[in-house]
């Protein structure tokens, strides 16, 4: 893309007139360049030999971290400036030897770096700029003590820069008055956006096996480049990936429980086109900036909005054209048309011919001519009839009811008169 998006376009001038700033807009809008390009013009118009890290930049996820160490070294790759990567994974001893180097521009998850900081390993009493990307992923993972811990270490002089999908995060107010000095606020977007260029489609399915034959269709007979299937656990991917196998697909597996190098390693086959299926979980939802990712589907529906607009966020970067497709069983039904509310968009419901289940989603409670017969018409007519008034009967009435009644001063009682009733008369005895 040879043109600023808009946060580069709003957050660059801000950045080069050393204010601090909050910042939020869509996934792929071109965040990470939008603070890395003026941070480099800082460093190279403004040479301190000197010092020490002067640079810091805070990420919730290795991947993410990686990401950004990649687009840094690319733009850093003409000069003399170095840039290291910090993060759970690599052993101590390496990480320390990094320190020793000194680079400008460190890349760091909070818990590794907090670690390194117990020690006393690294020094930013010379930092220049704290950078703090998708900060409230960050805090829905945790690290908002950390960071606090973290930055106050650092000088108080420094830039601070945060960037997050939404300024509307709970937590975040407890950062930003701690971190930064009267900020400027960017507000592009947030993560209830649309993403018009990403069609959006929801397939019900009866239970896992048959999802695994809508997924296994979909992978055969879509056209895509790349595609990135998501699941809610660990044991579901590694389950997932050999069954995808089996139908001759080229499938990987990514997810929190690998090694670092095992991550490196598969993250390499996607890019270089070895795979050209990821299976993943949440992990991979966020800083993966893979070119050619034109399908998503969720094998699981994902458990927020927050979370679904992160994993669809994978595809239809930069303007491009995306399809993500959510496979629904009747338990995730509820849980779906919850996130159409977060999002205000509502999905494409889509089924396919030659996988075809039974379940087709709520069933629809029709109206009919029985519906006067309804519980809520039968409550109505019940209100509408009066009722009638109960006359308390004594118990020796009950006794005597269907009992003749006597003439008065006799020992027998006379049955009551009812209307139209003739008296019996007693026929007289003819003689014998």
């Amino acid at each position: 893309m040879k043109e600023a998006t808009p946060i580069q376009e709003q957050a660059i001038p801000v950045i080069l007139a050393n204010r601090d700033l909050m910042a939020s807009a869509e996934t792929g809008s071109g965040k990470t360049f939008a603070f890395l390009l003026p941070t480099l013009d800082r460093l190279l118009n403004k040479p301190a030999p000197e010092s020490g890290t002067r640079v810091l930049i805070m990420v919730p996820t290795r991947e993410l971290g990686h990401q950004i160490l990649k687009q840094g070294e690319k733009l850093i790759s003409e000069t003399r400036l170095q840039i290291g990567l910090i993060t759970g994974g690599e052993s101590f001893k390496y990480q320390r030897a990094l320190f020793r180097k000194n680079p400008e521009i460190l890349v760091a998850t909070p818990g590794r770096l907090l670690e390194h900081l117990e020690q006393d390993t690294p020094d930013f009493r010379d930092l220049e700029v704290l950078i703090l990307d998708e900060a409230d992923r960050m805090l829905d993972m945790g690290f908002s003590e950390d960071v606090l811990k973290i930055t106050e270490q650092c000088n108080k002089k420094r830039q601070t820069l945060l960037f997050s999908a939404t300024l509307g995060h709970r937590g975040l107010r407890t950062i930003t008055d701690s971190l930064l000095k009267e900020p400027e606020i960017i507000s592009l977007s947030t993560v209830r956006d649309r993403h018009s260029n990403i069609t959006q489609q929801v397939i019900p399915a009866d239970d896992k096996l048959h999802k695994q034959r809508i997924l296994a269709w979909l992978l055969k007979n879509e056209t895509y480049d790349k595609a990135l299937v998501f699941t809610n656990t660990k044991l579901q991917a590694d389950a997932l990936g050999p069954e995808l196998r089996k139908e001759h697909l080229r499938v990987g597996v990514l997810h929190g429980d690998m090694t670092q190098d095992e991550r490196n390693q598969i993250m390499g086959f996607l890019r270089q086109g070895t795979i050209k299926v990821l299976v993943a979980t949440d992990v991979a939802a966020r800083g993966l900036d893979i070119k050619g990712v034109d399908l998503v589907i969720n094998f699981n529906m994902a458990r927020s909005g927050k979370d679904y607009v992160h994993r669809i966020g994978r595809t239809g970067r930069a303007g491009e054209q995306g399809l993500a497709i959510s496979l629904i069983s009747h338990q995730e039904w509820n849980l779906m048309t919850g996130i159409e509310r977060y999002l205000k968009h509502e999905f494409e419901q889509r089924t396919i011919r030659e996988v075809a289940g039974k379940y087709k989603g709520p069933k629809k409670i029709k109206s009919s001519g029985k519906s006067a017969g309804s519980k809520k018409s039968k409550i109505a007519a019940k209100e509408e009839t009066p009722k009638a008034k109960k006359v308390k009967q004594r118990l020796r009435d009950k006794k005597n009811i269907g009992k003749r009644r006597q003439p008065s001063g006799t020992g027998s009682q006379e049955a009551p008169r009812e209307a139209g009733h003739k008296p019996l008369t007693r026929k007289p005895k003819k003689p014998e």
